[in-house]
Order: structure tokens, then C-alpha cells, then sequence
């Protein structure tokens, strides 16, 4: 096997992300998105986040956002009531993941900075990954799901960073329509 063919094989398991969905959405009772489309999300708001604070190195804190989650192609998504009762070896089906490919040491170190939680880039992607499941959360309350606060309370709690609580504020505080919706329909104005 070449090594591009070991490259095909790696962009084929990070597709997988596409087609696995967020397990956690069930237990909400509404809503639901893959774990690529979380990982977008993530990493979007890692490189927002990253950029707030001038002391983070930006490109670290977007590569961790791209692998948070990225083992999960091999050990799927795991909710937090699987989690009390499954485990899964996210270590060694990340190490598998990056085995052959040109970042794979690299990758491994970010993980294993990720997992600690010790330096700031590694809280930055924490916060972003929570953020993103409070914008989910957001969408959700706000469309009337009466147990989205209480998700959106716990996430907020996980928060680690300033920019991260001060970003969360934010959010619930805003329509999850209003980006859009604000152009066409003035928000005072009665239906």
C-alpha cells in the first residue's frame, strides 16, 4: 500500500463523520446533526474564539478543534448516559486514526495537550466544543424544547475561558433566527 493510498483510507474514515449522528440528541427529545456537522461548527468557533485571545496560538486551537472528535469514526459518539455505563479506547482509535499519515506526531501531541486541558489553546477548543452544542441547545429552546435550558445551563458550567462565558452570554441572549431574520421582519413589530 502507498502511502496516498493510506492518506484515501484516512480521508474515507473522516467522511464516516458525516454519516455517524450526535447520540445525544435522543435523550433531548428533538433535533439532530452528525458529527462532522458538530465538528464544523467546533472548529469555526475555535478560530473565533482563538482570535479574541491575542496570547493563543490560533492554528494550534483550530487543528485541535479538527480532532476533538475525530476518533469517534472508529468508537462513535458517546453521550453522556452511554458514558456511565460504556467506555470506548478513544487514545488508541486515535492513535490509529493519525498511524501513517504526515501529521500523525504532531496529532498525537495535540490530543494528549487537548486531553490534559493544561494550556490555553487546549481550553479554547473545550470552550468551542461547548459553544457549539450551546448554539444547538439555543436553536432548540428557542424552537420551545422545554429541557434545553437545563443542557444549556450544564454546558455553560463546562465553560473554562473568559472569552468562552463571555461568547456563551451572548448567545443566550440572541434569537438563533435573528441573523437572518432581522433583515426582513423589525423585531418590535406585532404579527
Amino acid at each position: 500500500m502507498s502511502a496516498f493510498h493510506r492518506y484515501a483510507k484516512a480521508l474515507f474514515e473522516a467522511a464516516m463523520l458525516k454519516h455517524l449522528k450526535r447520540t445525544g440528541y435522543a435523550y433531548l427529545g428533538s433535533g439532530e446533526e452528525s458529527v462532522a456537522a458538530h465538528s464544523f461548527g467546533v472548529i469555526f468557533c475555535a478560530w473565533l474564539l482563538a482570535e479574541l485571545v491575542p496570547e493563543a496560538d490560533t492554528e494550534k486551537v483550530i487543528k485541535m478543534a479538527i480532532l476533538h472528535d475525530l476518533a469517534e469514526a472508529r468508537i462513535g459518539d458517546l453521550n453522556s448516559v452511554n458514558k456511565l455505563y460504556d467506555s470506548a479506547d478513544e487514545k488508541r482509535a486515535f492513535q490509529d486514526t493519525l498511524s501513517g499519515l504526515p501529521f500523525e506526531e504532531e496529532g498525537k501531541q495535540l490530543l494528549e495537550e487537548y486531553l490534559a486541558q493544561k494550556s490555553l489553546e487546549a481550553r479554547l477548543a473545550r470552550d468551542a466544543d461547548q459553544l457549539d452544542l450551546m448554539i444547538m441547545l439555543k436553536e432548540q429552546k428557542d424552537l420551545g424544547n422545554p429541557y434545553a435550558p437545563r443542557w444549556l445551563a450544564y454546558a455553560k458550567r463546562r465553560l473554562k475561558t473568559e472569552s468562552g462565558r463571555q461568547l456563551a452570554e451572548a448567545i443566550l441572549e440572541t434569537d438563533w433566527a435573528s441573523w437572518w431574520l432581522d433583515q426582513f421582519v423589525d423585531p418590535d413589530e406585532k404579527a
